[in-house]
């Protein structure tokens, strides 16, 4: 069924009409996985014979006969044209920040991220440069890590920077292994063994803080949408080993009381450390010091404008105060005047918490944006995504079936809004909506669990979108609400017009039967009796169109 408006569909709407929403269908390619795919003895490069003495070095009685491979990797066997076409096939099922108008990926702060950082990422100068290279080789990259490293001190007034984290989550893991040096180098671990969190910080502060040994005591939201100081004064103690929050937080309220909370925390003895994947509507306006942080991070895939990539690669840059400075994660990247070094020799470093440095292709993407922008064009990213989400705000809350959870409290960058009216009156609920506008050519995101805002959705619209793509984005809302409560029907079936389809989630519920590998799924599957459907890698598989799930 067609999601669009008729045959003016896309074309751009005169000044003050409503805008028009495009056609949009997706390419349905029912595309297999790509071990399905496997031919056996197919080639994309035939790679030229080895040297003759090659033979010989694999066989060296140096090379542990432990880890030598006693057959060939199970790998999937295709031609080039059939790998190219795979993928773009794949490419054409997919949303994203380049595609559509991905105001709906809540709080992932999807932004546009220029393409003249990309061809500098893609540069065979970095693109093809090794981990193992003595520094002395690499001193490039390394200047543009220090770079950053400044840059981002000036940003949030921290005194060091780790750039090694790969995401949020390990940054918050860092400054939770760092925490947990800190008060066992003063006696007081495990002694204090007590983070504090509220419940619409990120759910990794509880997380990576739980992982790293810790009790975690979480705060409800007040009146004002978050936890009081009454509240935070009720659960401080000699117990307290740090506050890890987020602010402004899931719902885009800021604490206003921020100063005050990390005060009390401070004079628990405690250490505080400020989650800031939320920070696009901060940027020159306050800072992590000011408000009286020992340690904050950013998602340079987030805030910085670093492409997500599915999840990775990214970056959770972890800074710090000089008092937390000895513990961070080794190498750190310093400079002596006149050479950069990896330094290594730190003794109270709380040791890696990944592979190598990072990743060198997000760090130049990051420092890129930054230096491009300057101090002044950092301030303007902020403010106007502050102006678009309170733009998006106004047209979303007069949308029938919608409600705004705390309507009093002005909002930053992102709000969490709630469908639960438009479920109490029609039975629709914010899932149903999120199928829906996946037929508009939309992501929509509802929160994360669990739902204390009900039936929510949650919408972050950057600096990125013009008006009239925020005015788009709010009409498919607007259609859908409309479809509830005129044709249910037709939301509850959706989508119609997407590649997405309704999962089973008894497998996602089901720790016994997830697979993350295809070796491990077919492991499973021979397992529970079904079969191999496709057989070992490198083997040519059946058609299984008809047994994946109809869309």
């Amino acid at each position: 069924m067609s999601a669009g408006a008729g045959a003016n569909a896309g074309v751009p709407p005169a000044p003050g009409a409503p805008p028009a929403l495009r056609r949009f269908h997706a390419a349905r390619w029912e595309e297999p996985v790509i071990f399905e795919l496997s031919v056996p003895g197919a080639r994309g490069v035939l790679p030229p014979r080895p040297d003759r003495d090659v033979p010989e070095l694999a066989d060296d009685e140096r090379v542990p006969a432990a880890v030598r491979r006693r057959r060939p990797p199970a790998l999937p066997e295709l031609p080039q044209q059939a790998v190219a076409r795979h993928y773009l096939r794949l490419s054409q099922e997919t949303l994203g920040a380049d595609l559509n108008v991905d105001v709906g990926q809540g709080t992932c702060t999807m932004k546009y991220s220029p393409k003249v950082h990309d061809q500098l990422a893609r540069s065979p100068r970095l693109a093809e440069l090794h981990p193992l290279q003595d520094e002395r080789t690499v001193q490039g990259i390394l200047e543009v890590m220090y770079g950053l490293d400044l840059q981002l001190r000036e940003i949030s007034g921290m005194d060091a920077f780790t750039l090694q984290p790969a995401s949020g989550s390990q940054a918050i893991y860092a400054a939770a292994a760092m925490l947990r040096a800190w008060h066992r180098s003063r006696g007081q671990y495990p002694v204090r063994d007590e983070i504090v969190t509220t419940i619409f910080s990120h759910p990794s502060d509880a997380a990576a803080a739980h992982v790293a040994g810790f009790r975690i005591v979480t705060l409800q939201p007040g009146p004002r949408g978050h936890p009081d100081l009454d509240a935070l004064r009720a659960v401080l103690g000699e117990r307290t080993a740090g506050l890890f929050i987020t602010n402004p937080e899931d719902t885009g309220i800021f604490n206003p009381d921020i100063a005050e909370f990390t005060r009390l925390v401070h004079e628990a003895g405690g250490l505080c450390v400020y989650d800031q994947a939320n920070a696009n509507g901060l940027l020159g306006i306050t800072r992590a010091r000011e408000a009286g942080f020992d340690a904050c991070f950013f998602n340079l895939h987030k805030t910085f404008s670093t492409p997500h990539g599915s999840g990775g690669p990214a970056c959770g840059a972890l800074g710090v105060r000089s008092i937390l400075e000895p513990f961070l994660p080794a190498p750190v990247v310093t400079f002596d005047g006149e050479r950069y070094h990896l330094d290594a020799a730190r003794p109270q470093s709380v040791g890696r918490v990944r592979t190598w440095y990072g990743v060198p292709e997000v760090h130049l993407r990051a420092y890129a944006w930054i230096a491009s922008l300057g101090a002044e064009g950092l301030r303007a990213v902020a403010e106007s995504a502050v102006l678009c989400n309170n733009y998006l705000l106004e047209r979303v809350r007069r949308i029938r079936g919608v409600e705004v959870p705390w309507p009093d409290r002005r909002r930053l960058e992102q709000v969490r809004y709630s469908f639960e009216p438009l479920r109490r009156e029609t039975g629709i609920g914010s899932e149903d909506v999120g199928r829906r506008m996946a037929d508009f050519g939309a992501h929509y995101w509802t929160s994360h669990h669990p739902w204390l805002v009900p039936e929510p959705f949650t919408l972050e619209p950057t600096e990125s979108y013009s008006q009239q793509e925020l005015d788009e984005y709010a009409a498919m809302l607007e259609r859908v609400s409309r479809e509830a409560y005129e044709d249910p029907e037709l939301v509850r079936t959706a989508p119609h017009a997407s590649v997405v389809h309704r999962h089973d989630h008894g497998p996602l519920d089901d720790p016994s039967r997830w697979a993350i590998t295809w070796r491990a799924y077919l492991r499973k599957r021979r397992e529970a009796g079904g079969g191999d459907p496709g057989g070992d890698p490198g083997e040519a598989a059946p058609d299984r169109a008809a047994e994946r799930p109809p869309r």
